[in-house]
Parts: C-alpha cells; structure tokens; sequence
C-alpha cells in the first residue's frame, strides 16, 4: 500500500478567505494535501468552485462557500460553523487608486469595507473560535495570518485608500499578537510586493520584482510556519517603501508626481 503523502505545512484545517483567484488561491492550492480539510471563501462562484476542485485533486477536503466578507453575520456563522482551525488567512481585498484625480468617495469606503471591515469580520470570529479550542502542535492553539501589503509602509498619493486600508490591518495585526500569544494565538501581517494578479494586470507604471502568486504564497506560509510576526517580501520592495515611507511627506509626494497613477477602476473581490 503506497503511503500517504506528507502535508507540506503542520496545519491541518485552513480557511481562506478571497480563495477564488490570485494569492488566495494560491495559498488555498499550496496547503492542499490529503488530510488538510480546506475552507475557501470567495464571491464568485464559478471561479471558488474551480478552486475546490484544484484542492480537492490534490487529495485535501475543500469545502468551498459564497460568502462577502463585508457581511459580518455571515462570516460569523460560517467560521463559527467551521469547527477546529490551526490557521486562518484573512486574503479578501481590492485595489485601486486615483487614476490621477481624486478618488471617488464610493471607492474609497469600498476598499475600507472590503480590506478592513472585511479582514476584521474574518480576524475576530476566527480569534474566538481559536480561544476555545485545544493546544496543538507547539501549544498553540491557532494562528491568523492578515494581507496586508507593502503599500502600507508609504503613503503613496495615488492611492490613498488601499495605502491606508492596509496599513490599519497590518498596525492591527501586529499590535495584537502581543496579547492574543497569551491565549496560545499568533497573529501575523503578510505584506507583498507586486504579485502578479487581476488585480496588478492594469497597473500602467513599473513594478520591480513583479512575483508570481505561487511564490508569494511559499514565502507566506514559509514565515507563518517559521513564527515570523511580519511577513514582507520581497526585500529590495520591502526597504525601498520603508524608506520611502520615511521621507517628509512634501518630498514624497513631489517624488510620485511623476508615477502614473493606479487606475480608478473597482475590481472584483477575490
């Protein structure tokens, strides 16, 4: 009898939120293994689905649902629902910028909802669910991995909203491990660079280090498994925006006068 493969990461039920596309399927797809049950949150359907099946034909139980991560009572019910998890990525998120105007007031509390509401409707049921649960591997009860992005060291003028909304989750995330490793919880902040996504196909100006979503998600879960609190890669990005970030805001914004702006432009929720 051919022995069973050995899951590529120590944790044994995983949800996903944003899993129907980019990194979140990516991530959804690099935990896949027989023995891992897999919870994958998504709004489209069709595309959620494909995932599924994706993981599913790597042998882990992929249990998919339709759910907007802006709908706090669904997301309570559904991880409430969940039973055990050793590990939660709160992925779901939009990008977009000013197109070089001012950005729409509609736009700019989309992408609050979305990256932060929405990380939040996803964090705190996971964290209480954890609090309950029994110590795994290590003495850890659970761990809650939020995507932040690199864009939350500088306040890039271009897009104000999406550089703010994932600051707050990333500070957030980083303030409250300190607390929650006293329950037996860690929290970590995942900050990319540019991956190579729907959402970054319409960027018309230069992305260094443009990585592919598979990378992306090796590199997260590699520091999650590791212990890291934050996770920002890759590194020439990572120095360039905390140095950037660190400018007088005058300067930086004469410096990004002459970047093309990011498109107005909503995309679609993972």
């Amino acid at each position: 009898m051919q022995a069973m493969a050995t899951p590529p990461w120590p944790w044994q039920h995983v949800l996903v939120t944003g899993a129907s596309s980019g990194i979140g399927r990516a991530l959804a797809l690099a935990c896949a293994a027989p023995g891992v049950t897999l919870h994958l949150g998504g709004r489209d359907a069709g595309r959620l689905a494909a995932t599924a099946e994706a993981c599913a034909a790597a042998g882990a139980a992929a249990l998919p649902r339709v759910v907007d991560v802006r709908d706090q009572a669904a997301m309570a019910a559904w991880i409430g629902g969940a039973g055990r998890l050793d590990l939660v990525i709160a992925n779901a998120g939009i990008s977009a910028g000013t197109g070089g105007s001012t950005e729409p007031a509609e736009q700019a509390r989309a992408i609050f909802e979305t990256n932060v509401t929405g990380a939040l409707n996803t964090a705190l049921p996971a964290l209480d669910t954890m609090a309950g649960q029994a110590p795994g591997p290590g003495g850890l009860r659970g761990r809650v991995a939020v995507i932040a992005s690199i864009a939350a060291f500088i306040a890039v003028p271009g897009a104000p909203a999406y550089c703010a909304s994932k600051a707050a989750v990333q500070r957030w995330a980083e303030a409250l491990d300190a607390t929650e490793r006293r329950r037996g919880i860690r929290l970590h902040a995942v900050c990319p660079g540019y991956i190579r996504t729907p959402m970054t196909d319409a960027n018309a100006f230069p992305m260094p280090f443009l990585m592919a979503p598979e990378e992306a998600a090796r590199r997260t879960l590699s520091g999650i498994a590791a212990g890291k609190l934050r996770i920002a890669y890759p590194l020439p990005t990572y120095l360039a925006a905390w140095l950037g970030g660190a400018l007088p805001p005058g300067l930086r914004a004469a410096l990004f006068a002459a970047v093309p702006a990011k498109g107005s432009m909503l995309p679609r929720v993972g």
